[in-house]
C-alpha cells in the first residue's frame, strides 16, 4: 500500500504484537491492494507473485522517504525558515513517541515478506524464496541499526509468540549473512523465469545475475556496518561466500531501483518525488530545506556558489543536482550567489529574516527529482562503489581504493545528471584542495566516507546517519541550534515505540534502561 504524504502518519497501535503488523494489509485501494475485501484477511488466498512488488514498492518507499530524520541530523536537511521548531527532533529528546512509524512500518513490509517466503516455500518457487530472504535483510538491518535488540526469531510466531522475545542485534546480523548467503544459492538455482515473475519483480524484472549482485552488496553493505566489531574470521568468510558467487556487485549503471508503473496520478506518484517535490495535487513541499552545512561543503573554500564573481574556482557542481534554485529571487540579493540558500538546523528564523521559505533551495534538485514517474532507489550503484572503496581500503577486498574511489564520485555525477558527468567529476577530483586530496588523507578510511556522504544526500540519508555513529564523519557536523537542545548530541539510536512498553512490557523491560543519548548499537563503538 502506498502512502506518500510527506510527514509519517501515525498509526493506531493494536494492543498486540501480531495484529499491529498483520492488519497493515487493510487499508484503501491503491498500488497494490491484496484484498478482496478490506476487512477479510489475505493470508490464505495471497500469492508470492502479488506480494512481491507490493514488497519491493514498499521498501522504497521507506528508503526513499522514511529517514528525514536523519537527513536533519547529518546536516543533509534543515526544516524551513517559515515552520514552527520540531522539539523533539531538534532537541534530540527522543522518547517513546518519537519516530514510531520507522517501527511499525518496518515490521509491516517484513509481515509481507515474512508470508512470501512461506508461500514460496510451501510450493516450490525458489526466486521468490531468494527476494524474501534478501528484503528480509534488507528490512532487519534497518530496524538493528535503529533499535539495536528487536524480535526477530519469533516476530512472526503469531500462534506461540504473541508477545516475542527480542534477538541480540549481533546475532541479527549474523543471520543475515545467513540468509543472503541461502538466497544468492537460491537465485542460482533457478534455470527458468515465466513472463509473470519478471513482471511482478519491479526492481530488476528477472535478472538472476542482478539480484546475486544486490545480494553480494548487500553482505558488504552489512560488514561496513559493523566494521568497528566484526571479527577478521567473519569478514574472511562472507568475501568468500561472495567470491564463491562470483557475480560481484553493483557496479556502474546497476542500481537497484523499483518502479510498479509509477504515473503523476494522486498516491501513484514516484515517492521521492511526490514527497519533497511536487504531489500530483499540485502540493510542493515547504517544509524540507538545505542545510547551510552540506551546501558550505559543496560551495567549497571560498563559501560561495559558483558565480560570476568566483567562476568555477572550488564548487562541487553536485549542489546544482541536488537542491534547487530558490522559487522567489530577493531583489535586494538579485546575484546569483543567492540562487541557492540553506538553512541551519535548528535555528529559530525570526519573521525579519529576508530567506525564508520559498526563498530557500528545496532539496528535490533536478539529480534527484527528475520527474513524477521516475524510478525509486533501494540501493545505489554509488553507495554500491563507495562501499566497494571502503572495504578495498580495509584490505577485504581486491582492488585498488582510490581506483574505486574516483569509479564512485563519477558515478555519483553521472547518476545526478551533472553537466559533464564523468568528466566533471574528474575535474572535481582534481582541484587540489583537501576534500579531495586522497593522497594526503591522514586517516583514508574516513575520506572516502566523506566523499561518500557527499555523494548520498537524497539517495540514502539513512547510510550518512549510520557512518557518522560509526566512524564520526563528518568529523565538524555542527549540533542543532535549537535552544531546548541543551547537552544533548544526536542520538545513538531510537527508543522503543510506547505499544512495545504496553503490550511486550517483559521482553522490552529485559532490553534494560535504553537512553537515546548514551545506548548504542552494537557496531557503534
Amino acid at each position: 500500500m502506498i502512502k506518500l504524504n510527506r510527514k509519517e502518519m501515525k498509526k493506531i497501535i493494536i494492543p498486540i504484537f501480531a495484529a499491529a503488523v498483520l492488519l497493515g494489509a487493510g487499508c484503501k485501494k491503491e498500488f497494490f491492494d491484496i484484498n478482496t475485501s478490506p476487512n477479510s484477511p489475505t493470508e490464505v488466498s495471497v500469492t508470492p507473485q502479488v506480494l512481491l512488488p507490493r514488497t519491493l514498492h514498499n521498501v522504497g518507499l521507506r528508503v526513499g522517504t522514511g529517514f528525514d530524520y536523519a537527513a536533519d541530523w547529518t546536516g543533509y536537511w534543515s526544516r524551513s525558515g517559515s515552520y514552527g521548531q520540531s522539539i523533539e527532533l531538534e532537541s534530540y529528546n527522543i522518547t517513546s513517541t518519537t519516530l514510531t512509524a520507522q517501527w511499525t512500518n518496518w515490521y509491516d513490509i517484513l509481515t509481507d515478506v515474512n508470508l512470501m517466503e512461506k508461500k514460496a516455500q510451501a510450493s516450490g518457487l525458489p526466486f521468490y524464496q531468494g527476494v524474501a530472504k534478501t528484503m528480509k535483510a534488507v528490512g532487519f538491518m534497518y530496524l538493528v541499526d535503529q533499535y539495536n535488540n528487536v524480535p526477530y526469531s519469533k516476530a512472526f510466531d503469531f500462534v506461540g509468540n504473541i508477545t516475542p522475545g527480542y534477538d541480540k542485534g549481533e546475532d541479527i546480523y549474523a543471520d543475515l549473512f545467513v540468509q543472503l548467503d541461502a538466497a544468492g544459492k537460491l537465485f542460482a538455482s533457478v534455470t527458468t523465469m515465466d513472463a509473470a515473475t519478471q513482471a511482478s519483480d519491479i526492481m530488476f524484472k528477472g535478472d538472476l545475475t542482478l539480484w546475486r549482485k544486490f545480494v553480494n552488496t548487500m553482505r558488504l553493505k552489512l560488514l561496513i556496518h559493523e566494521s568497528q566489531v566484526v571479527s577478521s574470521a567473519t569478514v574472511t568468510a562472507v568475501v568468500a561466500q561472495i567470491t564463491a558467487d562470483g557475480s560481484g556487485y553493483l557496479g556502474a549503471g546497476q542500481s537497484a531501483l523499483v518502479n510498479p508503473g509509477y504515473v503523476q496520478v494522486d498516491t501513484k506518484q514516484n515517492p521521492f518525488y511526490n514527497t519533497y517535490k511536487l504531489s500530483a495535487l499540485g502540493v510542493k513541499d515547504t517544509y524540507n530545506r538545505a542545510n547551510n552545512y552540506i551546501l558550505k561543503k559543496y560551495f567549497g573554500p571560498d563559501g560561495h556558489a559558483d558565480n560570476a564573481v568566483t567562476p568555477g574556482t572550488d564548487d562541487d557542481l553536485r549542489y546544482k543536482a541536488v537542491f534547487s534554485v530558490v522559487d522567489t529571487k530577493l531583489a535586494a540579493f538579485p546575484s546569483a550567489t543567492y540562487d541557492y540558500v540553506g538553512t541551519n538546523f535548528g535555528e529559530v528564523v525570526p519573521n525579519s529574516d529576508p530567506f525564508r521559505a520559498v526563498n530557500q533551495s528545496d532539496v528535490a534538485g533536478p539529480g534527484l527529482a527528475k520527474s513524477p514517474t521516475q524510478s525509486q532507489p533501494v540501493l545505489t550503484s554509488v553507495e554500491s562503489l563507495f562501499l566497494q572503496a571502503e572495504a578495498a581500503q580495509r584490505g577485504w577486498i581486491t582492488g585498488t581504493p582510490q581506483t574505486l574511489l574516483t569509479s564512485a564520485v563519477r558515478e555519483s555525477f553521472t547518476y545526478l545528471g551533472v553537466p559533464g558527468g564523468a568528466g566533471a567529476a574528474d575535474a572535481y577530483l582534481a582541484l587540489g584542495i583537501p576534500i579531495v586530496d586522497y593522497t594526503g588523507a591522514a586517516n583514508k578510511v574516513n575520506f572516502i566516507v566523506m566523499q561518500k556522504y557527499l555523494a548520498l544526500i537524497g539517495l540514502a540519508n539513512f547510510e550518512a546517519y549510520v557512518d557518522y555513529r560509526r566512524l564520526g564523519v563528518p568529523t565538524d557536523l555542527p549540533l542543532s541550534l535549537n535552544a531546548n537542545r541543551i547537552n544533548n548530541v544526536i542520538p545513538l539510536r531510537l527508543q522503543y515505540p510506547q505499544s512495545e512498553f504496553n503490550f511486550n512490557a517483559a521482553n522490552v523491560a529485559a532490553q534494560g534502561t535504553i537512553n537515546p543519548q548514551t545506548s548504542a548499537i552494537f557496531w557503534d563503538k
